[in-house]
């Protein structure tokens, strides 16, 4: 439909900015989703030369105001900011932005929620769990971001075996295929709906 109106998406990612390449990259020559802001709160993070190699601006952002300030609400506003997609970002979300954006921030998390979720479970972390407590599957899980870590409604989950021989790397792998096969899709879904 051409009277769709442009969604301005920013990603907030903290470190490599895989997914934030495979995002900016599905969504190129995108009629209805443009990645418009790349944030960041590490300023040695990858993800800053991915935003400069696909010209989209980057807004690094520090602790102290992103807490307990405004969120930087006013920046993302500024920009024509729709939608926040939460792409290996590892600050909690505050108050301002929930706020500001209540139902339009998705985040995508490398288990099965409920189950591995929480303070300090990410990356790694969440693999190393997921082994240790024997689990026969894992997975991924898109959700809406509330005020609580990974507590948001669930918008999507799918699974892959966990073998045996499993290290938290070899996991990873299986994982990330997911999150780069599902995460635009549902990116494009969730915002044709808001």
């Amino acid at each position: 439909m051409n009277t769709t109106i442009k969604k301005n998406i920013a990603i907030f990612a903290s470190g490599a900015g895989t997914n934030a390449a495979n995002i900016i990259q599905y969504f190129s020559g995108s009629s209805a989703v443009a990645i418009a802001l790349i944030v960041c709160n590490n300023a040695k993070a990858d993800v800053l030369k991915i935003a400069a190699d696909n010209n989209i601006p980057s807004l690094l952002i520090e602790k102290e105001r992103f807490f307990r300030g405004d969120g930087y609400v006013p920046e993302l506003q500024n920009a024509g900011i729709d939608f926040i997609v939460l792409a290996g970002f590892l600050w909690k979300i505050p108050a301002a932005i929930i706020h500001a954006y209540r139902n339009n921030i998705i985040n995508i998390h490398p288990a099965l929620l409920p189950k591995f979720g929480g303070k300090g479970m990410y990356g790694n972390f969440v693999h190393h769990a997921v082994l240790s407590a024997g689990e026969k599957e894992s997975g991924i899980t898109i959700h809406f971001v509330d005020e609580f870590y990974d507590n948001g409604k669930i918008i999507f989950q799918t699974t892959c075996p966990v073998y045996k021989n499993d290290t938290s790397e070899t996991l990873a792998k299986r994982i990330h295929a997911l999150e780069y096969k599902y995460f635009p899709k549902v990116i494009e879904e969730v915002t044709g709906r808001v």
